[in-house]
């Protein structure tokens, strides 16, 4: 059963249609909200607690039209990146304070305080002050005091942000975990996508107040709806052209200036009236490229080349700048796994040949 539904759910701030008729459901998992700056994400999640009116859409918490009810009686906690702890009460205290407020027994209030307190490693920090604490523990504390309560789904507003890097890829595994063993539904906003993915049951990418696509991290990243998602899901090489043969599943597509390639059609491509003569984005992701200094002559590989102009070493990988005939630029992540492989050799203002199978490239509508 779906522990959350969102019906038709619009926002707007004067001219600014901040979320512009939504609809999405959320059951036991979490579920993420992906987008730039000012793609209505976080107006989701304050009209979903309660902190924003609707000017129209239903919100159903198991069933029940809770659209109207003030956030106090909405059984939904929210989190935010500020803590929001109080500052003269001790952990201990902070984590109690919601169960003290509903008068539950003293005795069963500590033991579902140390319990919680045991889930994220904190008991041993239960009489100090949050000004005692670090970001990470203060964040840890907030997450706990919002779930103490068992809300029916926890909404945490870029918790992480303000966090050190290391400790965020931390704490990102730390809340899956946890949100393992509450069983709690967790709706998460969040502007950076390797935390979605990482994370995430399922990702909502928005932009300009719309959902665009909603699915796992993999069907995402592999199959985007459209060239924003492509391009806000991890990195892609994008080329324009028009599509001048189709052929079964695979279409070929004239990039003018540079050549021709093979695709396939996704996202709204497959749907849409796509044929000879559309104009086309075609979409290839960096790490399903091959360079070499030979030109590849496998069957079903497009190929093209260019000329180096930036090689930048990062470790498990190397990443290579290649510019096009056409003036575009072409990333390729190659894997560094050994040292007599031909990347090693490779060098600046050097031409090369990019290779990828046809079927890892995408072929979008706009």
């Amino acid at each position: 059963m779906n522990v959350l539904e969102i019906s038709d759910l619009s926002k707007s701030f004067g001219k600014l249609r901040a979320v512009d008729g939504i609809n999405f459901s959320v059951g036991e998992e979490f579920f993420a909200f992906l987008g730039p700056s000012g793609s209505g994400k976080t107006t989701t999640l304050r009209m979903i607690a309660g902190l924003e009116i609707p000017d129209s859409g239903e919100i159903y918490l198991e069933g029940e039209n809770i659209t109207s009810l003030p956030p106090e009686k909405r059984n939904v906690n929210t989190i935010f990146q500020s803590y929001a702890l109080f500052p003269h009460m001790t952990v201990f205290e902070n984590v109690a304070f919601g169960l003290k407020r509903k008068k539950f027994d003293k005795r069963y209030i500590e033991q579902e305080v140390i319990k919680y307190l045991e889930m994220v490693g904190m008991r041993d920090k239960a009489s100090r002050l949050p000004r005692e604490l670090s970001g990470g523990e203060k964040q840890r504390v907030a997450l706990i005091r919002g779930l103490i309560n068992k809300p029916k789904v926890l909404l945490l507003d870029e918790p992480l942000g303000a966090l050190d890097l290391k400790i965020r890829q931390k704490l990102a595994i730390d809340l899956v975990n946890i949100r393992e063993q509450v069983n709690i539904s967790f709706v998460y906003v969040t502007h950076d996508q390797t935390e979605a993915l990482t994370m995430a049951d399922r990702i909502a990418v928005m932009n300009r107040g719309k959902i665009l696509q909603i699915g796992e991290p993999k069907e995402l990243y592999e199959n985007p709806c459209c060239s924003f998602v492509a391009y806000f899901i991890g990195n892609t090489n994008f080329l324009k052209g028009k599509i001048v043969e189709r052929r079964e599943s695979f279409v070929k597509v004239s990039i003018p200036d540079l050549c021709e390639v093979w695709g396939v059609l996704g996202g709204a491509a497959r749907d849409a009236n796509i044929g000879v003569g559309s104009e086309v984005s075609v979409s290839i992701r960096p790490e399903k490229v091959s360079i070499s200094r030979m030109e590849s002559k496998r069957e079903k590989y497009n190929v093209i080349d260019g000329i180096v102009k930036e090689i930048i070493y990062v470790g498990p990988s190397t990443e290579f700048l290649v510019k096009l005939k056409n003036g575009d630029d072409f990333r390729v992540f190659a894997q560094n796994i050994t040292p007599e492989s031909e990347i090693w050799r490779i060098t600046w203002d050097e031409r090369v040949y990019l290779s990828w199978r046809f079927d890892k490239t995408l072929v979008l509508a706009d």
